[in-house]
């Protein structure tokens, strides 16, 4: 029984986003689920998969904060 885990920052898609939609969510959970099935021959009802939605203030990028990152980066 496979258990994928897949993690994505709580930013959304696209602009005036702020999280995931349940169309992507589902898409993700889809395509996974077909992966493993084709690779692995894991019947899709055995697979099981995890959408962890983090945070922006949890993470960071080359030991700054991500906004901090980002913002020395687009400053260059």
């Amino acid at each position: 029984m496979p258990i994928v885990t897949i993690q994505v920052t709580k930013e959304g898609s696209g602009p005036g986003r702020s999280s995931v939609t349940a169309e992507e969510k589902a898409a993700l959970i889809a395509g996974v689920s077909q992966l493993l099935l084709d690779v692995l021959q894991k019947p899709l009802d055995s697979t099981f998969v995890v959408i962890e939605e983090v945070d922006l203030e949890n993470w960071g990028w080359g030991g700054l904060p991500v906004t901090e990152f980002r913002k020395r980066r687009s400053s260059r």
